[in-house]
């Protein structure tokens, strides 16, 4: 059997948090002003998130890594000896990333199996790090993929966001229209939904009680499943810190505190925080 590489998108977060190095990770821009920064290479997300906070109307938006250099990616991990490759994006949905990578795998002569994880951060990177091991341990590309399809079938994503001017900017609610004369006043609690979007649940006032109406929906949904909880943050790093330790006096194991992207957190805003969980077998 030979060799299978793997490459995962920026979006997952994976440049921060310990990883294989053989992991390739394919980085999406930030565009601040009309210039362009390398999300994590050129600019980090607590810079980020520290310049979004002194100037809210900051002029920014995204451009995903475009099929040149997924082509010459994909080119190197193959002259790197890997024979097959495993390609992880961030949900369709939220970004043209995935159609880039499939067109990159028609314009080379080996096999590259583009997944799409339905969703983003550490969904993402439990996947790359999940197709990593397996492929060292000698599992097949298929056997790797049915565990993938596993994980991105048995997660959820829940977010309370500070404002919704971000996401709606950028396009990336999907149900906002219910949302038309009050859009800047309400505190909603939203989801990554199974396919792939960020939808709303219910309309909530404050950003305390969304908060809490996520705690009660994630405690409840979790109840009797064997999960990887995680708590996604932004510019709130130390406030999460407190969150997890409440999460984890409800009875949940280790919280894992993963840091929202500048690429994604350009689209959610500061103040976003988000609780997931991955089912385990």
């Amino acid at each position: 059997m030979g060799k299978i590489g793997v490459a995962v998108c920026g979006n997952s977060g994976m440049d921060y948090l310990s990883r294989d190095k053989e992991i390739e990770i394919f980085r999406s821009l930030l565009v601040i002003e009309e210039r362009e920064f390398e999300d994590f290479i050129d600019i980090n997300a607590d810079d980020f998130y520290k310049q979004l906070d002194e100037n809210p109307d900051l002029d920014i938006h995204t451009a995903q890594t475009s099929t040149g250099y997924l082509v010459n990616l994909y080119n190197k991990m193959h002259e790197a000896g890997n024979e097959e490759l495993i390609i992880i994006t961030i949900s369709k949905e939220l970004s043209g990333t995935y159609q880039n990578a499939i067109l990159a795998a028609g314009m080379v002569d080996f096999k590259v199996h583009v997944i799409d994880s339905l969703s983003v951060s550490y969904v993402e990177a439990l996947m790359a790090i999940t197709a990593k091991k397996m492929a060292d341990e000698g599992k097949s590309v298929e056997e790797i993929i049915k565990e993938l399809e596993f994980i991105r079938d048995h997660n959820h994503i829940f977010v309370a966001v500070d404002t919704l001017k971000y996401l709606v900017k950028n396009g990336r609610l999907s149900n906002a229209s219910g949302f038309i004369g009050s859009l800047l006043k309400i505190k909603p609690l939203l989801e990554i939904s199974k396919n792939g979007k960020v939808e709303s649940l219910t309309k909530i006032r404050t950003t305390k009680k969304a908060r809490e109406e996520m705690k009660n929906r994630f405690l409840e949904e979790v109840k009797g499943k064997d999960v990887i909880p995680f708590i996604v943050y932004t510019n709130n790093r130390e406030e999460m810190k407190e969150v997890k330790a409440e999460y984890e006096a409800a009875g949940l194991d280790e919280v894992l505190l993963i840091p929202l992207t500048p690429v994604v957190g350009c689209h959610a805003g500061p103040g976003t925080m988000g609780v997931g969980y991955i089912e385990r077998h």
